[in-house]
């Protein structure tokens, strides 16, 4: 094994040992809070919609690993504010924005790491406020795509697309879709142009004590390069309460089941998630 070899063997085992850090303290918080029915299951259960009358601040560490031909690391950091917006007696205007920062190694052996800040998604869903009869819950609009990226992290195009939710929740269970699709109409000339459709099924469970078991893929078909894009991500999530500041700690893993030619074999993640109810 040569010296550049050790030393990614060496990092990544200190990154996996880090985050599987993050995934005992997880686990550690939900012991206590299954002694006895938490009245934060209730902010939990919101927490798990992610259309709630709800403002979140999600902090997130993806670590992907196994990229390309030198098995390369990427870490991806996301700020993903969620606020919700009272229109009318019976509607509300919810904003998700996904602000990222990508650090990323070579993959292919002998190049350079890069970093920067990738392009920022925004999503408007227009939502009811009182869920249908048979109990769904549904939220549409537009979406954007700004140009953000630094030290050329990402597409070079301004997009715009349609976005939607819908899910229901019932005795701890949530399950439900969110879906966009994302065409480019302005941006640099010499980049391609982007057709890309986001595909988010999932569910979870969400007990008494405020924790939740989360299943979902983040799946993206690229029709400009017909390539689909499958990661299978499990996590577990707990809620707690410091002071008065109610928090959720997230830990997860994935797996990919479609990729590129040179996307990740697998990764981790980490979440903390302040929540302020409305």
């Amino acid at each position: 094994m040569t010296p550049k070899s050790e030393m990614k063997e060496s990092k990544r085992g200190h990154v996996t040992h880090a985050l599987m850090i993050a995934l005992g303290t997880t686990l550690a918080a939900i012991g206590p809070a299954r002694a006895a029915e938490d009245p934060s299951a209730d902010l939990a259960k919101k927490l798990s919609n992610p259309i709630a009358s709800l403002i979140s601040v999600p902090v997130k560490v993806n670590w992907d690993t196994g990229i390309g031909s030198d098995g390369a690391d990427r870490f991806t950091f996301l700020f993903q504010p969620v606020a919700p917006f009272s229109l009318s007696d019976d509607w509300n205007l919810i904003t998700r924005t996904i602000v990222p920062y990508i650090d990323t190694e070579s993959p292919v052996i002998g190049g350079g790491s890069e970093a920067g800040l990738g392009d920022i998604t925004q999503s408007f869903f227009f939502s009811p406020k009182a869920p249908t009869n048979s109990g769904w819950v549904w939220g549409a609009g537009p979406v954007f795509l700004y140009p953000s990226a630094t030290n050329g992290m990402g597409s070079g195009k301004w997009g715009a697309g349609l976005t939607a939710v819908a899910l229901r929740q019932s005795n701890g269970w949530t399950t439900g879709i969110l879906a966009n699709h994302i065409w480019s109409f302005a941006g640099r000339e010499n980049r391609g142009d982007i057709s890309l459709t986001f595909l988010q099924p999932f569910v979870s469970y969400t007990t008494k004590g405020a924790t939740t078991f989360s299943l979902n893929t983040e799946s993206t078909y690229d029709w400009s390069n017909e390539q689909w894009t499958v990661p299978v991500n499990v996590s577990v999530s707990q809620l707690v309460v410091l002071d008065t500041q109610p928090i959720s700690l997230s830990a997860g893993a994935r797996t990919y089941l479609e990729r590129p030619e040179n996307g990740p074999d697998w990764g981790l993640s980490f979440t903390v998630t302040l929540l302020f109810p409305t």
